[in-house]
């Protein structure tokens, strides 16, 4: 769900504006500069990722005056780059998609904070406690970060927009909830299974383009 007008104002949009900016800075900010530098086949995986964001974002459908609905996509770069590159890289598409006109300067901290950041986080914290509470297994790693972490990330950017849409009284609770929340699941269920099939190509096809997916231990040990 993205804003495509200015819906969004007051408190509520400066807060947005904050959270987004200071958790843009600070993915900036630890992210593997180096390595990005030192590693042409990483560079080349990053550019080719965010112009493909750029493009699968025009893909979209609306809502109500305003909204707008897209498949995200971010779960497969939280799980090609980690949760820095992966804003960074989803940063600039939403850049690229609002200078040519799909979204609105106005809304573009609120839709980087509900379409990129919190479901970046949410398909990172899913990632890390796989890693922690369960074994290595390549289906574990496909079903639960990839196909379960892109519905849920979904889920939770499509909560958070439409929890800045009510606080905000641009729409009522009950219209929220009717044109909404209502359909997240089936929004969420086509972001799962698009993510899932690509990380099961890249997983079998190529590995080494995924930076959180180690062959060895997923396949080689099992």
């Amino acid at each position: 769900m993205n804003l495509t007008s200015d819906l969004i104002t007051g408190f509520w949009f400066w807060v947005a504006q904050i959270s987004y900016f200071v958790l843009l800075a600070t993915a900036i900010w630890s992210a593997p500069w180096s390595t990005l530098f030192n590693n042409r086949q990483l560079q080349h995986l990053f550019l080719g990722t965010t112009a493909g964001l750029v493009v699968l974002w025009q893909m979209r459908a609306g809502i109500t005056p305003g909204l707008g609905i897209h498949f995200l996509g971010v779960t497969v770069l939280t799980l090609m780059f980690g949760w820095n590159l992966a804003i960074l890289s989803a940063s600039m598409a939403l850049l690229g998609t609002t200078l040519i006109g799909q979204e609105s300067w106005h809304g573009f901290a609120i839709n980087g904070l509900c379409t990129i950041v919190i479901p970046v986080l949410i398909s990172y914290l899913i990632l890390r406690l796989v890693e922690a509470k369960l074994p290595a297994n390549f289906f574990i790693y496909l079903f639960l970060c990839a196909f379960l972490g892109a519905a849920a990330a979904t889920l939770a950017g499509g909560l958070s927009m439409s929890f800045l849409l009510w606080i905000d009284n641009v729409y009522s609770g009950e219209k929220i909830y009717r044109e909404y929340i209502q359909i997240l699941p089936l929004i969420a269920f086509p972001e799962g299974l698009l993510n899932g099939i690509i990380m099961t190509g890249m997983m079998v096809f190529y590995p080494d383009w995924i930076r959180t997916f180690d062959a060895k231990k997923y396949i080689d040990d099992q």
